[in-house]
């Protein structure tokens, strides 16, 4: 649709694919996409004349903002050689213009401006590139250049502005520049120090002359916490290792808490190296059986996820066994989900702290994943043996029993918090439809309601008026805010299928 109008739309469609990229679209399904309008051309080229023209600024736009990978029309070639061919030489090919050169041409006219200071002939140079998708890179080398050089500050902000004023380069390239800054920012403070607190004072200088909108902005990410003495970090190490050591041994998990204690007495700054200490657990636990990988779960703390890359030369199954221990985290509810995207964020997706990330992801959207991850090294979420998962059905039939033959509701609350299992207790709510405040979340409670619709069919060859009853339940948990009021259920007369929204 783009392709069919003018420059404005064809800019907002590169923008909208590159926002949705991985974030709502995968990227296979990215590259899927411009392999079908590549078959397409002789189609498209009935309605759009310049198709080939117009689809080969997509692909190379596209391969600029990392949203295709530029091995694209390599690949293309052999499988259809006449369209991939005819784009492959309008963007260019192997005998023109690459990326890296367009980088080069982007270097030498800035050079030459900061000799020249000509500022016109700037301009003119940045129109002859004809790659106005490609213009915040001019944005990103131009910051640069101003926090490197301080005295080039002025011109370099000079000739932004007036490029904006002109139209050379668009709002959205501006800040898409910035924000590569800003993405970047840490590891330019290995080259330049103050790059945070320069980049700071250009986006000020920028906004408030009215080129640059902050709320276009990624903020910036936050400062890495101050590291602590060498020597205070080293002790505490040496003392959280005999710990675990000798946990690991006792398996006496109140040595351990005491312990911890006694660290933060004594020490005040010992209360900023919990992360240490998880981090430490986790890494001796990795490197053990089984056994003491419940162990280290069954302590409550949630596993750290940095710094894989190192623990790998160690343990060479660090991904597999680190995806575990954060998947276990999230089960055992000491580590929320919401953590593993701020972990992310402070991963490489290539990294193995990355991979592990991702295979924890596919651990806990699988198929009762909660079970299976309970029992991942044979426990039962606690530091005894765990159970099957029969085992756990009929503790919790019995509770239900002795709550119908007694009445005790706070005596069947107990047991249900003894279970230690707040994943399971779909289970409860499917058996008995029981609530308990504080006890059943609410998505545990509609997870149940759904397990018993899902069966609803099965249950009305017994119970012929399951579904008038089930629908009474319904609009009472509701009524009683156990169920979300979105929640309802009906079935269609006569056919027995049941509707669930």
């Amino acid at each position: 649709m783009a392709m069919d109008r003018h420059d404005k739309e064809k800019e907002m469609a590169a923008v909208l694919l590159s926002i949705f990229y991985a974030a709502v679209i995968d990227p296979p399904q990215v590259y899927k996409g411009f392999t079908e309008l590549v078959e397409s051309c002789d189609d498209l080229h009935v309605d759009i004349p310049d198709v080939v023209d117009v689809l080969a600024l997509f692909i190379a736009r596209a391969v600029v903002d990392d949203i295709l990978p530029p091995a694209f029309l390599t690949k293309q070639l052999p499988l259809r050689p006449l369209h991939a061919e005819i784009v492959l030489r309008r963007w260019g090919g192997s005998r023109s213009t690459t990326v890296e050169d367009m980088k080069n041409r982007i270097g030498d006219l800035l050079a030459e401006y900061l000799v020249t200071g000509d500022r016109v002939e700037a301009c003119r140079c940045i129109k002859d590139l004809k790659v106005p998708f490609f213009h915040h890179e001019i944005v990103k080398r131009a910051l640069i250049l101003a926090m490197e050089r301080r005295e080039a500050e002025g011109l370099i902000l000079e000739l932004l502005k007036a490029s904006t004023a002109e139209g050379l380069i668009n709002s959205s390239q501006i800040s898409k520049g910035f924000n590569r800054i800003i993405e970047a920012v840490d590891d330019l403070c290995l080259d330049i120090p103050s790059a945070r607190e320069l980049l700071q004072g250009l986006i000020s200088k920028a906004a408030s002359e009215g080129w640059l909108c902050r709320s276009s902005l990624v903020p910036l990410p936050l400062l890495p916490e101050k590291p602590l003495e060498d020597d205070a970090t080293r002790v505490f190490k040496t003392r959280a290792a005999g710990i675990i050591q000798e946990y690991f041994l006792t398996g006496d998990i109140l040595e351990v808490i005491g312990s911890g204690e006694l660290e933060n007495h004594l020490s005040p700054s010992s209360a900023q190296l919990n992360a240490i200490f998880v981090k430490k657990l986790v890494t001796m636990a990795m490197d053990r059986k089984n056994r003491e990988k419940e162990m280290a779960t069954s302590s409550g703390v949630p596993p750290a996820g940095g710094d894989a890359e190192d623990a790998a030369l160690d343990v060479p199954a660090i991904v597999e066994d680190l995806a575990m221990f954060l998947a276990r985290a999230v089960v055992d509810e000491v580590l929320a989900p919401l953590h593993l995207e701020e972990i992310a964020s402070q991963c490489g997706g290539d990294s193995a702290g990355g991979r592990a990330l991702k295979m924890t992801r596919s651990l806990l959207s699988a198929k009762l994943a909660g079970e299976r991850i309970l029992r991942c090294w044979g426990g039962g979420g606690s530091s005894r043996t765990g159970w099957e998962i029969e085992d756990v059905k009929e503790k919790i039939g019995r509770l239900l029993e002795e709550y119908d033959s007694g009445g005790d509701l706070q005596e069947a609350c107990h047991c249900i918090k003894e279970l230690g299992m707040p994943f399971f207790h779909h289970e409860v709510v499917k058996k008995a439809l029981c609530f308990a405040v504080g006890l059943i979340t609410t998505d545990q409670m509609a997870k149940g309601f759904n397990r018993v619709a899902d069966c609803i069919d099965d249950l009305a060859l017994d119970l012929p008026s399951v579904e008038k009853q089930f629908a009474l339940y319904v609009d009472m948990a509701r009524h009683e805010g156990w169920l979300d009021s979105s929640f309802s259920f009906s079935s269609t007369s006569g056919s027995g299928d049941c509707i669930l929204r």
